[in-house]
């Protein structure tokens, strides 16, 4: 099993600081990825990742390498959808969690509402981020962490 590594879909996350700091405080390596080039701490357990300008191509590169262990970190619906199939746990911004349960629901809203834009509805755009956000999105990344750790040293106690 590989380590567990944070995955975070950058263009318009909010809360990549708060991300490298819980990171490394539990040394977890962090894959920042954006379509362009974005700037980050130097650490070396952060790791920046241009995937190009293509239309999904930060999406398709978190996708194809996250997997059981891992954490992402997107607002993304379709592309927490595919890492949710593959097995990683998935934490929008707001600290809520993308499930196998929920993924169903967050897709059929979120296409509702683009067919509901492209057809001249005006539907308001996403809520205000806010510090009680922030806070919950902290919680939820530490508590992830901390599960995939006791999980991990489970299965290294059984091995041996």
């Amino acid at each position: 099993m590989n380590p567990t590594r944070i995955y975070v879909d950058a263009d318009a996350c909010p809360v990549k600081d708060e991300i490298y700091r819980v990171a490394v405080r539990h040394g977890v390596p962090v894959s920042v990825v954006a379509g362009n080039f974005i700037r980050v701490p130097q650490d070396p357990l952060i790791a920046r990742v241009a995937a190009g300008s293509g239309m999904d191509a930060a999406d398709d590169w978190i996708a194809e390498r996250a997997g059981r262990g891992d954490i992402v970190i997107t607002w993304d619906i379709p592309l927490a959808s595919r890492c949710v199939k593959a097995g990683a746990e998935v934490i929008a911004p707001n600290g809520k969690p993308f499930t196998e349960d929920s993924i169903g629901m967050a897709l059929a809203v979120r296409n509702l509402m683009t067919d509901l834009r492209s057809s001249g509805e005006v539907t308001g755009g996403p809520k205000s981020y806010t510090p009680r956000d922030r806070s919950a999105f902290l919680s939820a990344l530490d508590q992830t962490i901390r599960r995939l750790q006791r999980q991990r040293a489970e299965i290294a106690q059984q091995q041996s």
